[in-house]
């Protein structure tokens, strides 16, 4: 497994779906040569953001309330793995630890980024997932990645959500 960081949130320029980027945590360079880019919904990637950012919602976001409830259960988020991809699809684990026993959860890897960053824990790739499906980056300023997908965030009709 490889120990990865949240390189950034972008948005796709063609679909307008919020890309998650995944650099190596060892890579000391801010701008990695590779990052694995997972589309993801916008739920999600608002849920990251405002995590990363420190902001907390008026009432608990469905991500605040699993990490309470995992926490009142006697459980703690001790990491999360992106497992497997099949057919462009990725798959991820949650591992809790418990006094006496350590479970893994299946879920989406937007989830698992979501309560990654609220728990605190770190984030892991199967090492041939990352070679299979990392691409080479040119830059990755986080800053302004971020400040895009707020701008799209403050502008985007709720409407745009219903199906």
């Amino acid at each position: 497994m490889i120990h990865v960081r949240i390189a950034g949130l972008s948005l796709d320029p063609v679909t307008e779906q919020p890309v998650l980027l995944l650099v190596r945590a060892d890579d000391p360079s801010t701008n990695p040569r590779l990052a694995l880019p997972i589309w993801i919904g916008h739920a999600e990637a608002s849920a990251i953001i405002l995590a990363l950012q420190g902001i907390e919602a008026p009432r608990p976001m469905t991500h605040d309330l699993l990490h309470t409830a995992i926490g009142m259960l006697g459980f703690v988020v001790s990491r999360v793995e992106i497992t497997r991809l099949e057919e462009g699809t990725f798959y991820a684990a949650i591992l809790l630890r418990g006094e006496d026993r350590e479970i893994a959860v299946d879920a989406r890897p937007s989830d698992s980024v979501a309560l990654a960053v609220r728990a605190g824990c770190p984030i892991f790739i199967a090492e041939e997932i990352f070679a299979e499906a990392a691409v080479e980056v040119t830059e990755i300023d986080e800053e302004e990645e971020v400040e895009k997908f707020r701008d799209f965030l403050d502008h985007v009709d709720p409407s745009d959500f219903m199906s």
